[in-house]
């Protein structure tokens, strides 16, 4: 259940090793890959091993399950519970459905797609065609998915949908708006479910394979939305409308502010989408927006594009440490969503409408801005993952600093020394 919804290799081959150490299995031989999990015991010299192998045969993303999941693992490790009531609990935890509605999950992606659109500064009508279109594309993946279709034909579906939302926007004709931002709202949208994360974290702690199928796997569905969203520029080519190419200008205070905002509202949309628990939803919000924040300020310095969003990235790592220890959550959840705001999908629309305009020049432009798109990712991946790496011996060393004083004080000794019965 772990690998299933993102965990990284690393720490699924942790969470095996230590319960089995837990109760009782001494020097278990454990192999992760990104489609089944092993593990081999051999008790004696002279005896046969035993062997148990799971397959992983769906993956998604589903953070309700990650979290009980996690707080099962911490319950076993704090000797709360048996072997006989654990064996129990995660069959129960497989057998239950979630308690959020289909139409709310529905519903969520709607409204981080209309946070996209507000961020990059879209109208009433631009934030509500995006809403509606993600939408759209969100049952139909639910339906592909019930035929067993796989992820690339549903990507290319959601690049198609993202795409004719944004030719019925423009030919309704209303004055001052830009379809183009209805394609870059839920081509981040769709990035989203992509674990750029997880491959670069399992290429980092030595699982290669592991991490090379996922990489794969990721862009398949990139190139899954690329097709689908080059076909629907195409057609609309055909139809001789105009979707327009967004040229992002300096942002003053209004706009820095509706940048906070539609990034926490995004973030926040896919963290409920994702079935994150509610109270999870405004801190992931306050991260993104200050993530966000300081992309956006430290770009407009003049460091580029890269070193402000991975610097965004480290900082959300970081952060999103402390606040996943405080909300009772895994740290994925929390650095996951936080990022979504950070996703190219301008980026990766900007390079589409180039390469289909033809010419050298324009041919040239659109190839370094999808360069640049698959650079942001890989910078953003690597950005959190160092941030994780800081704020663990950061929160160790607090800990220890917590245990050495027992509070702050203004007057008296900071340790208290042992007192003595005057009879002893």
């Amino acid at each position: 259940m772990l690998l299933a919804n993102g965990a990284g290799a690393a720490d699924v081959t942790l969470a095996m090793d230590s319960v089995a150490h837990h109760y009782g299995l001494r020097n278990a031989e454990i192999d992760v890959t990104f489609t089944s999990l092993s593990m081999s015991y051999h008790p004696a010299d002279g005896e046969p091993a035993h062997t148990m192998i799971r397959q992983v045969k769906q993956r998604g993303i589903d953070y309700e399950d990650l979290t009980r999941v996690d707080h099962l693992i911490a319950r076993i490790l704090a000797d709360k519970e048996s072997l006989r009531s654990a064996r129990a609990s995660i069959l129960t935890l497989f057998s239950t459905g979630h308690h959020r509605r289909r139409w709310a999950v529905t519903l969520g992606w709607g409204v981080m797609a209309a946070g996209v659109a507000l961020m990059l500064g879209g109208g009433a009508w631009v934030v509500g065609s995006a809403l509606v279109t993600a939408m759209v594309i969100d049952h139909a993946q639910a339906l592909m998915t019930r035929r067993r279709l796989p992820t690339f034909y549903q990507q290319v579906a959601g690049g198609a949908i993202a795409t004719i939302g944004a030719v019925v926007v423009a030919l309704t004709g209303v004055d001052g708006i830009d379809p183009s931002l209805v394609v870059t709202a839920n081509i981040v949208m769709l990035l989203a479910g992509i674990g750029f994360m997880g491959a670069l974290q399992d290429a980092l702690s030595g699982f290669y394979v592991t991490a090379g199928a996922r990489l794969l796997e990721a862009m398949l569905s990139t190139a899954g939305i690329i097709v689908g969203v080059s076909g629907g520029l195409a057609a609309a080519a055909v139809l001789g409308v105009d979707i327009g190419r967004m040229d992002p200008s300096p942002p003053g205070l209004v706009e820095l502010a509706l940048l906070g905002v539609g990034a926490g509202v995004a973030a926040a949309g896919f963290a409920y989408a994702s079935y994150a628990r509610v109270v999870v939803l405004l801190p992931v919000a306050v991260v993104a927006a200050g993530a966000t924040g300081l992309s956006r300020v430290v770009e407009e310095l003049g460091f580029g594009r890269l070193w402000p969003v991975g610097l965004a990235a480290v900082g959300v790592g970081v952060v999103g440490y402390a606040v996943a220890r405080r909300v009772h959550v895994p740290p994925l959840v929390v650095v996951v969503s936080a990022v979504v705001p950070l996703l190219p999908g301008l980026t990766i629309y900007r390079g589409l409408s180039l390469l289909g305009e033809g010419g050298v020049e324009a041919s040239t432009q659109g190839i370094v801005a999808m360069v640049t798109a698959a650079s942001i990712a890989l910078a953003l991946a690597a950005g959190v993952i160092l941030g994780e790496y800081i704020a663990q011996p950061l929160a160790r060393e607090a800990r220890r600093l917590e245990r050495r004083l027992s509070g702050p004080r203004l007057v008296g000794p900071l340790r208290s020394r042992p007192v003595r019965h005057p009879d002893s």
